[in-house]
């Protein structure tokens, strides 16, 4: 399953790379409304909890589901700006209807199109399944767009003044530089090895960038051209912007040495295929305790030698075991470190 983009005559120009305020804010915003998410960010999430004022945190959760399991398409933009002020003057100008589909497909668990395709009552429906908190907001938003985006808006300025500002002031050059590395990178080395630099989760197939994710849905960048937006707050979520009318955007974690890489599902997929079977998992049990030959292991489990090489084939495909050779005898063993990072690749898959 994946996302697809058709870049079919996009001009190198108009691939554009820069940090945005705002996608980082909203970052940071669903960060702190699952943090489970995101292990890694534990420390920065408990101290910036810890430091909202009530008030602040109660608005914070009446709006969580702006941003929590998906984000409204406004708020990774398109073309980012220096500051968020800017890229909340962006949202300002966007007409009322298109500001209320966005913000409704988040109510509704990702359903599209859900303000033009379906009814007032419909949108209600959809949102009243996902809490009341959502219904209400739908109402508020259906009723009088004006006031909720301005209390949308102050919220989020409210955000900067209490933890944004000093948290983006951090990051902000950082981002900036993994900017210009990958527009150096498509430049002097081309689009596939940009786009393996900006994830191994995203690749180049024919005219169409193909992003790893547990959905299948197309768009193009014909015209607009594509944004990649770098996060520090990310990790590890893949975001694209793929909706009808909406430029395709792909904000991305920068790569940090303590992170692992993503591993594609399809990996993840194919080594627990691989660990299913019964067979296997004896000479996994057998292996993980040290190297083994062909021999060593029919013998062990009263296997022939042919059928011992086809499953330490299987595992070997997966990545699950290593090589070596000690004069002539070829030694298979378990990759402990693969294994024990298989639950985390995971859910990191998942969640991408």
């Amino acid at each position: 399953m994946a996302i697809s983009i058709d870049i079919t005559s996009v001009a190198q120009e108009r691939f554009l790379f820069a940090p945005s305020p705002l996608a980082e804010l909203t970052s940071m915003l669903h960060a702190l409304s699952e943090p489970g998410h995101h292990p890694a960010l534990h420390s920065w999430i408990a101290a910036t909890s810890a430091s909202l004022k009530p008030e602040l945190s109660e608005r914070m959760i009446e709006a969580d589901f702006l941003w929590r399991s998906s984000r409204a398409d406004f708020f990774v933009p398109s073309r980012p700006r220096a500051t968020l002020a800017e890229e909340l003057d962006e949202i300002d100008r966007l007409d009322d209807e298109t500001y209320v589909f966005s913000a409704l497909i988040t109510t509704s668990c990702g359903a599209t199109p859900l303000y033009r395709r379906f009814s007032r009552e419909k949108a209600l429906e959809l949102a009243f399944a996902r809490g009341p908190r959502q219904a209400e907001f739908a109402e508020r938003l259906l009723a009088d767009p004006p006031r909720v985006r301005t209390w949308v808006r102050r919220l989020l300025e409210d955000c900067e003044q209490a933890f944004f500002a000093e948290s983006w002031a951090r990051v902000q050059h950082q981002l900036a530089a993994d900017s210009r590395h990958k527009a150096d990178l498509l430049t002097h080395h081309g689009l596939s090895a940009m786009l393996t630099a900006v994830s191994p989760s995203v690749s180049l197939q024919d005219h169409r960038i193909v992003v790893d994710k547990l959905q299948d849905n197309t768009t193009t960048a014909h015209g607009s051209g594509i944004t990649f937006i770098p996060s520090a707050f990310g990790h590890p979520h893949l975001l694209v912007v793929h909706a009808p009318g909406w430029p395709p955007v792909i904000q991305y974690p920068v790569a940090e040495p303590r992170l692992p890489h993503p591993i594609p599902l399809q990996v993840v997929q194919r080594r627990i295929d691989a660990l299913a079977h019964p067979v296997r998992r004896r000479l996994a049990r057998t292996i993980a305790r040290g190297p083994h030959t062909t021999g060593e292991l029919a013998d062990a489990w009263q296997l022939t030698a042919p059928e011992v090489s086809r499953h330490l084939a299987v595992l070997r495909q997966a990545g699950l075991v290593t090589v070596s050779r000690r004069g002539r005898y070829v030694l298979y063993q378990l990759d402990l470190t693969v294994c024990a990072r298989l639950g985390a690749d995971f859910v990191e898959a998942i969640l991408r």
